[in-house]
């Protein structure tokens, strides 16, 4: 497989997404060959101008400006599913839901709830740590306008049907938004679960209950973390919180009233 210039294998088709992601063996591989993605033209030109123009009060940074791999560890029963990158946030940092205003709720819930050892995260090196909870997006490179479209979330889909399946104790899968519920039917297929006729709608607070490869996985809805709602008060934290509770709850991890999985109590 060729490299990039900066030693990312290379994958240029959907074609190549399919092989490449179902060949992948362990999750720190996957993330490598998740960052070398140029399967999908329109995206690669938009993160790559985005980290070419940068925003004003980031000129100082070294953009990242390639897909965003899934952050958290690999024995992880959780699993919480974005739509993708913020051309500022992960597309600058190279971490998901990381140095944006979506990043400051979701990660701010997780340490509420027990799944981080702390409620920011602003960049790699910050010294943040996921617990219980593997956070990914549907499709990994930032879009224009903040909408991918049908074909690319289809051509990115392997990545986290990959993904997925490489979480064997995966029992929770918290999904933020209609259009992650929508992209993630196909992956789950794609990863072995039985789908229901007819798809159930997306709601907040929603939960389904699928058959799968290794045992039931519970589907739960929640609003999106972006600021349209967050601003309005569609999504508040005690909903936010409401939905992490129940999924660490269906997961069999401590609450954060009894303190962080891990053990440790929450500050």
């Amino acid at each position: 497989m060729p490299l990039d210039a900066d030693g990312f294998p290379v994958t240029r088709s959907a074609a190549g997404v399919v092989r490449s992601a179902r060949a992948t063996k362990d999750l720190a591989t996957l993330d490598v060959r998740v960052s070398g993605c140029y399967a999908c033209p329109r995206l690669v030109a938009w993160r790559e101008e985005v980290a070419r123009v940068k925003r004003a009060s980031f000129r100082d940074w070294d953009y990242w400006g390639r897909p965003v791999p899934g952050l958290g560890p690999a024995d992880a029963p959780i699993a919480v599913v974005g739509l993708a990158p913020a051309a500022h946030g992960g597309n600058r940092t190279g971490r998901v839901f990381t140095g944006d205003r979506s990043g400051d709720w979701i990660f701010a819930a997780l340490w509420r709830a027990g799944l981080a050892n702390q409620p920011t995260s602003t960049h790699i090196g910050d010294g943040l740590e996921l617990r219980g909870v593997r956070v990914a997006a549907s499709v990994r490179c930032a879009p224009p306008a903040n909408a991918p479209t049908p074909e690319e979330r289809d051509t990115c889909s392997p990545w986290l049907a990959r993904e997925l399946s490489l979480l064997p104790n995966l029992r929770v899968a918290v999904v933020l938004g209609g259009f992650g519920w929508t992209a993630l039917w196909p992956v789950l297929a794609e990863a072995g679960y039985a789908l229901p006729r007819p798809r159930p709608a997306f709601g907040h607070g929603v939960e389904v209950e699928l058959a799968g490869p290794r045992g039931p996985l519970t589907l739960l809805g929640c609003y999106h973390v972006s600021q349209q709602n967050t601003f309005t008060g569609k999504l508040t934290e005690p909903m936010l919180d409401a939905v992490l509770a129940r999924a660490t709850e269906l997961a069999g991890l401590p609450t954060s009233d009894g303190g962080a999985v891990g053990g440790a109590a929450r500050p």
